[in-house]
């Protein structure tokens, strides 16, 4: 009897161990690069997030720092960690984070999306949107890591579309982040304010509040048609850059999995921490 052929998700990911298990899917506010190396109460609860939820055979990480035209996937089996940011103290700098890719996840991932072309990448690497996360998941760095870029030329409803067809991931034991932050303005942010904890606007408080009410309502759409939500929307979401991997996460959300929020705090006024878990 002849074998019948698999289909393309089934092919993805037939080199990984079984993985029975779900994996849930996070949007992260990873704030501050400063993040990546301090031990605070956003560090704390990503090294015990790590510890919480299954192990993942992969990471596929949607990051506010890849902005391309067109999308693409790392797909190098080792990708470089990127210090995408100035002025901080060397001690960030000499950071590395020497998790393996993926090449054949990579390629198998870009042949399964029909929303959009994807490029293979051999370029880019780890930014510190996934790293400064990453590394306090998974401090052994021995889980493959990849990044999906966002095309910046393309509408909130297109993004959130593509989240929705990149959840057939989290069935084969791939852990989805989308990282970013709800409210970032940096723009506005109260430099002095930094170390007062959970100082926030009022503005930026309540657009806040206006996200976790629509994401706790199932109001995805609300969500991607945010410059309408509230008069605030756009002093809290000046660029979309920060904001887009959230439509991500929504996306990859399966029907009747209720969010869990964390690390909802502001941060000098004009950002939020505010992260949240399906699954």
């Amino acid at each position: 009897m002849a074998t019948l052929p698999l289909t393309r998700f089934q092919r993805l990911t037939e080199h990984f161990q079984q993985n029975d298990n779900l994996m849930p899917t996070l949007f992260i506010g990873h704030g501050s690069p400063m993040n990546g190396i301090e031990d605070n109460d956003f560090s704390r609860s990503w090294a015990a997030l790590g510890k919480e939820i299954p192990q993942p055979n992969a990471v596929l990480c949607i990051s506010a720092h890849w902005l391309t035209k067109g999308t693409s996937i790392t797909a190098m089996p080792s990708p470089r960690t990127i210090h995408d940011f100035g002025g901080f103290p060397q001690a960030l700098f000499d950071v590395q984070y020497p998790a393996p890719g993926q090449p054949e996840l990579a390629r198998q991932t870009a042949e399964s999306i029909h929303h959009t072309p994807v490029q293979l990448d051999h370029e880019w690497g780890l930014d510190h949107g996934t790293w400064t996360v990453v590394r306090h998941m998974y401090p052994d760095a021995d889980i493959p890591v990849l990044q999906l870029s966002i095309d910046y030329h393309q509408p909130p409803e297109w993004h959130y579309q593509l989240g929705q067809e990149l959840a057939a991931l989290r069935r084969k034991g791939v852990l989805i982040i989308g990282s970013g932050n709800m409210v970032h303005n940096l723009g506005r942010v109260a430099w002095d304010k930094l170390n007062e904890p959970e100082y926030g606007f009022d503005w930026a408080l309540e657009m806040n509040t206006i996200f976790k009410d629509r994401i706790l309502q199932e109001d995805h759409q609300a969500l991607v048609r945010y410059p309408d939500l509230h008069k605030a929307a756009k002093l809290a979401i000046p660029t979309p850059d920060h904001y887009y991997p959230l439509l991500y996460a929504l996306g990859t959300r399966l029907q009747g999995e209720e969010p869990r929020f964390f690390n909802d705090r502001a941060v000098g006024g004009s950002l939020t921490m505010t992260s949240v878990q399906f699954g």
